[in-house]
């Protein structure tokens, strides 16, 4: 190559360096003087987050206004993506936690892994659901059998823990798996622990500033004043479970939030819930430095109150009323000392019904539990055989035995299957297609009206040939036996013998089934609440109408009535259809029949009533319905005292009621 031609390149190289030089000082004099102002707008960046509030949740009431789920301020403590660097995410958690247990507070720990004593891990009991949510492909995507151990060395990994001790590192762990699952971001927030007292606030307030990303907010407690008050109608409250928040989410649910669980809790969940508000955060970076500032704030909506129907003093009487008469059912059987005389009884129930509108004015279960103590003993309670969470009066279903008595005599009377003065002879045993059944006593001629103040079983064997299963079964229905009472929480249909029942349950029907059937026993299984409907509808001349134990539900502050169960228009679900002079038969003799019970032998108030000891596995249980005052009905009471034995267990709950309600005997203004 000659120099002339190495010279012409030399020459093209400078010009082309010199060309970009040139460039980049245009374009820096450009970025520094004259576009100067643009490009420090665009070295600022801002985002915006919509953060929700919670809503004060409704309270529940008793009737006169006695408080049974209110709400008490509270604190929470909060970590908040919108101040909390990532890297600093796992030193914040252990030290939370140290200062928490340190202080003797409760952490939400919901990792469904624990640290065995020989410092392995191991799966918790009865947390199937978590555990296969954990594994899913979804989180670790392991298989189904992959062990705790497993789980785990994938968690320190995935979380970057693998260099804090392994009690620190399942703390770590447990804290940022739940705060995945619950979807913590900048818009969500996630809550570490829901309710610590005022001193560890004081504490965490000093030792987290502002802006360190863990925040100690204000909240309402759920608290239960008078917890064993009707604690199986009111309800609990409870975090979602992982099935719930999937169901729920897209109706405005976080992972987080409190639902309820049971009774009116649940069953009211969407007036006492209320609306969450939000506030919206804007967060601007500039060069080194970010700031955030709430730009936009809209309040959330407290939830509606819940007024029930129910007394609290009423509610109290009942239920150390059933205490007493379990006691002496197993009092009766320790002096008797023979088999099938109560030794088995341990729990019953009682249900009283206002007959004007179907209101319930208390419904009790024994045993029964502190509602304050649900959490605190809730293992204890679930292995207790006693079954104390159990709403024996709107859930337990047993049979009638001669309660049943009365809703066949108006029936068989309106179908004229019998007359007022149809008699039958009892002789003792009745007989009919290879079927025997006993009566107590052997009562000689008896009508209708004697039948029912002797509750002779033959009498009625024969009364349900002459009438048939299906009516019996239709009468039954329209008082609300063997179907739902309307009553707004759970509750059971009970069972109504006929061959519908028995093809469900793959057994035989036979025509002389219907005789046991018709004195109670066979399949018929009915609660106690539907029971008191039953006598109710029967006292005010055959109107079912839809028993209920909410009276109102009312704003937050209680200045706007949302939803009323009218007391001078209850809705009918049902009518009995038997005359008035029938009904009027059935009536007296029931009159007569609650006149000869020891119980009101010197009670000066007219009541109609029936018992029945129904013949079952074990002692017989001791039940009773009644109404009064005899002549202008005002309630209906039923009690069913499981394997009580002898009628007198239920009569005398009944008493204890019938007194405080219309003497006041035993009654105790609740605050």
């Amino acid at each position: 190559m000659n120099n002339r031609t190495k010279k012409g390149r030399y020459t093209v190289i400078l010009i082309v360096s010199l060309l970009t030089f040139t460039a980049f000082v245009i374009r820096l004099f450009d970025w520094q003087i004259l576009s100067s102002d643009y490009y420090n707008t665009v070295a600022v960046s801002s985002s915006s987050y919509k953060v929700s509030t919670e809503a004060i949740r409704g309270e529940i009431f008793d009737v006169n206004g006695v408080e049974l789920a209110v709400n008490v301020t509270g604190y929470k403590v909060v970590i908040n993506a919108l101040y909390m660097q990532d890297e600093d995410l796992n030193d914040t958690i252990v030290k939370l936690v140290a200062l928490m247990e340190n202080g003797n507070e409760e952490w939400i720990d919901d990792l469904p892994i624990y640290t065995t004593d020989d410092g392995s891990y191991a799966f918790e009991e009865d947390r199937d659901d978590d555990i296969e949510n954990l594994k899913s492909k979804d989180n670790l995507n392991l298989n189904t059998y992959a062990t705790a151990d497993e789980c785990m060395a994938l968690l320190v990994e995935k979380y970057e823990c693998s260099e804090y001790s392994k009690e620190q590192q399942r703390n770590i762990i447990s804290v940022r798996y739940s705060m995945e699952q619950s979807g913590y971001s900048e818009s969500s927030p996630y809550t570490f622990a829901d309710d610590i007292s005022e001193n560890m606030m004081m504490i965490l307030s000093d030792q987290f500033s502002s802006s360190s990303g863990v925040q100690v907010e204000s909240t309402a407690i759920r608290t239960y004043v008078n917890g064993t008050v009707a604690p199986h109608l009111v309800g609990v409250t409870g975090k979602l479970t992982q099935s719930e928040y999937e169901e729920l989410q897209d109706s405005g649910y976080s992972y987080d939030d409190i639902i309820g669980k049971s009774g009116i809790e649940s069953a009211y969940e969407s007036y006492l819930r209320g609306s969450e508000g939000y506030k919206v955060y804007e967060v601007t970076t500039e060069g080194d430095t970010t700031s955030v500032e709430v730009t936009e704030t809209v309040n959330s909506e407290p939830g509606n109150s819940v007024y029930l129907t129910i007394d609290a003093r009423f509610q109290k009487i009942a239920q150390e009323a059933l205490e007493e008469a379990v006691e002496a059912a197993q009092e009766y059987a320790a002096e008797n000392d023979g088999d099938y005389d109560g030794e088995d009884c341990v729990g019953g129930s009682v249900v009283v019904i206002n007959i004007k509108d179907f209101s319930v004015l208390c419904a009790a279960t024994y045993p029964s539990y502190d509602l304050s103590e649900y959490y605190t003993n809730y293992t204890e309670l679930v292995n207790d055989e006693t079954l104390p969470l159990y709403n024996r009066a709107f859930m337990s279903a047993l049979a009638p035995g001669s309660t049943f008595k009365p809703l066949v005599a108006s029936a068989a009377l309106e179908e004229k299957a019998i007359t007022t003065s149809t008699t039958i002879s009892c002789t003792g045993i009745y007989t009919t297609n290879g079927l025997s059944l006993k009566c107590m006593s052997v009562h000689g001629s008896q009508t209708v009206h004697d039948a029912i103040v002797h509750s002779c079983n033959y009498f009625f064997a024969e009364v349900g040939r002459l009438l048939g299963i299906s009516d019996i079964r239709t009468y039954a229905q329209r008082c609300g036996l063997g179907v739902l009472t309307g009553v707004e929480i759970s509750e059971t249909t009970g069972i109504l013998a006929g061959p519908e029942t028995s093809e469900a349950y793959g057994t035989e029907w036979y025509d002389s089934s219907v005789s046991p059937a018709a004195i109670g026993q066979s399949d018929n299984a009915f609660s106690t609440l539907q029971l008191a409907t039953y006598v109710a509808t029967l006292a005010n001349g055959g109107t079912r109408y839809r028993t209920h134990i909410v009276s109102k539900v009312v704003s937050y502050d209680g200045t706007e009535v949302i939803y009323e169960n009218d007391p001078d228009n209850p809705e009918v679900m049902d009518e009995l259809g038997v005359s008035e002079e029938n009904l009027t038969a059935v009536l007296e003799a029931m009159k007569d029949a609650a006149a000869s019970y020891s119980s009101f032998s010197d009670f000066d108030i007219e009541i109609g009533g029936k018992t029945g000891t129904a013949e079952n596995s074990g002692s017989d249980h001791a039940n009773f319905i009644c109404f009064a005052p005899y002549d202008d009905p005002e309630i209906a009471i039923a009690v069913m005292i499981e394997h009580g034995a002898k009628s007198y267990i239920a009569t005398d709950v009944a008493e204890k009621i019938l007194r405080a309600y219309f003497y006041g005997d035993g009654l105790e203004d609740i605050s």
